[in-house]
């Protein structure tokens, strides 16, 4: 099986005899194993509601205590452990020493690559999660949340961050009144080959922390379930088609942060991020999910891992475009967008009227690259795929890109113009180019020639001209090594970089 370039990809790719091996095999320990997991769910079900039964709104916003817990919690744990022990996880060997609630009231787990590392919640005796709370609705997983007291968060609620993050500062600072929490700090998954960028919730409350390292030391990886790859329920195949699968949970020492990092939690996650790393010995990475968008950033920029220019451009030579072809429909594209009383917003069909396509699906495959619906901002195709495809020299982009964002015609962007503009070159939306803006505005304006001397002058934002905006035969997407600094740690407080250079700030 081949290892991925980015932590977003996995395959599992079997030889013919795996392959026979896992048919013959699956067919029988597939449903046998999922049956018995199921079962055991559905017995965990009723006992995990009677934990909470009869409790008042303000009993509940305490911790469990009493007969109620000393009786419930260890079925539900030894159920939840059964459910994996069905699936294959017949062992999980544990290395370290697992620190108490007063110790570290929270422990970091990484790397997350699926939703089978949940066998780490019963090896860590159930602390409590933080999770959606559209997932209360759910059969047996609701009923769980609820015995589990879990953090929850809704998407929908804009105030439910607000009450999430002081329900967690309320219970790391508790002082072992509250159980301890797990958090996998990455926040999505992946292959386990890179460390995605910690979010900071773990480390808002400047707390010890203590990070979990997992691994799964098998000859065949089949519990990675990322943005791309196999799927939820080939993952569960390919693992329960297996005679067994191994795991490893490794409690590392106890982080106690410095008074800097307790101030800052964006250091504090940037430096125990680094930590695990360096202990799995593999690469720490400024990736991050933003929406269902894997992304990395840079200067406060959002650069996308899957660029949708560079696949749009893969999508207009499946339908045999030349590169006469695409200067052609760039032509058209930016008429449009210049024309006076037309809106740059345009459909599925004027799209592939636009680009000279032949078939809708490709049109509408284009679409769904830069928008969620049917309707597409054309200034983004245009300056994004413009950007990448050679045709158009960077400056006088960018010219072109300026005019159509200063929609006032005053010669100078607003912050919010500017995000308009940086998502058109990147192909997704900017969300944060607050630092971009302050880098490059003069006296209270931003003009066409202070973003291009900071595009390409200033240190951080050259890389993304440099190396991102490439033509797609020169160029490719930031790889892994150039998005990390290859900085090690000596301790708690200063990194070590390649020159021996040692600091106790934030990482270059």
């Amino acid at each position: 099986m081949e290892t991925p370039q980015h932590p977003f990809i996995h395959e599992v790719k079997l030889t013919k005899a795996q392959r026979i091996r896992g048919i013959l095999l699956g067919s029988v320990l597939f449903p046998v194993r999922v049956f018995l997991a199921a079962l055991c769910f559905l017995i965990a079900w009723p006992i995990a509601r009677l934990r909470m039964a009869g409790l008042s709104e303000e009993e509940r916003s305490r911790p469990v205590t009493g007969w109620r817990s000393w009786l419930f919690h260890p079925i539900v744990c030894f159920l939840s452990r059964a459910v994996f022990f069905f699936l294959g996880f017949f062992w999980v060997k544990v290395k370290g020493r697992r620190a108490s609630n007063k110790e570290a009231p929270v422990l970091v787990v990484a790397p997350h690559c699926g939703f089978l590392d949940m066998l780490v919640l019963p090896t860590t005796h159930l602390p409590t999660v933080v999770s959606r709370s559209e997932n209360t609705s759910l059969p047996v997983i609701g009923a769980l949340l609820e015995f589990n007291q879990s953090v929850l968060v809704s998407r929908k609620d804009p105030q439910s961050r607000k009450k999430a993050v002081a329900q967690l500062n309320e219970r790391l600072t508790s002082n072992g009144y509250w159980p301890q929490m797990l958090m996998f700090s990455e926040g999505t998954t992946t292959n386990g080959k890179a460390l995605l960028k910690f979010k900071p919730g773990a480390f808002l409350a400047g707390v010890p922390v203590q990070p979990v390292l997992l691994r799964y030391p098998n000859k065949l990886n089949t519990v990675c379930w990322t943005f791309r790859g196999q799927t939820w329920l080939e993952c569960l195949w390919h693992t329960t088609s297996q005679l067994y699968t191994n795991m490893t949970v490794e409690y590392l020492p106890v982080y106690n942060p410095s008074e800097e990092e307790k101030n800052d939690p964006g250091l504090y996650a940037d430096n125990v991020q680094k930590l695990m790393a360096q202990a799995l010995g593999i690469p720490a990475t400024d990736y991050v999910q933003e929406g269902p968008i894997p992304v990395s950033k840079l200067g406060g920029l959002s650069l996308p891992f899957e660029s949708p220019p560079r696949e749009t451009l893969s999508l207009l030579n499946k339908d045999r475009f030349c590169s006469s072809d695409v200067e052609a429909a760039l032509n058209r594209m930016i008429d449009r967008c210049q024309s006076q009383g037309q809106s740059s917003k345009v459909n599925v069909d004027e799209l592939m009227s636009l680009l000279g396509l032949k078939e809708r699906k490709t049109a509408l495959a284009i679409c769904e690259l830069y928008s969620k619906d049917e309707t597409v901002d054309l200034r983004q195709v245009y300056v994004s795929v413009a950007a990448i495809s050679g045709s158009v020299p960077f400056k006088t982009l960018l010219h072109t890109a300026f005019t159509l964002f200063d929609t006032e015609g005053k010669g100078s962007l607003s912050a919010e113009e500017l995000s308009g503009l940086m998502a058109a070159l990147l192909g997704v939306p900017q969300y944060n180019t607050s630092e971009l803006y302050s880098a490059a505005c003069k006296q209270d304006r931003l003009t066409e020639d202070d973003l291009l001397h900071v595009l390409t002058t200033h240190p951080v934002y050259q890389r993304v001209t440099n190396e991102y905006l490439q033509p797609e035969e020169a160029g490719s997407l930031l790889s892994l090594s150039a998005l990390t600094n290859g900085n090690a740690f000596n301790n708690n407080k200063t990194i070590t970089n390649g020159n021996g250079t040692q600091h106790s700030k934030k990482f270059d």
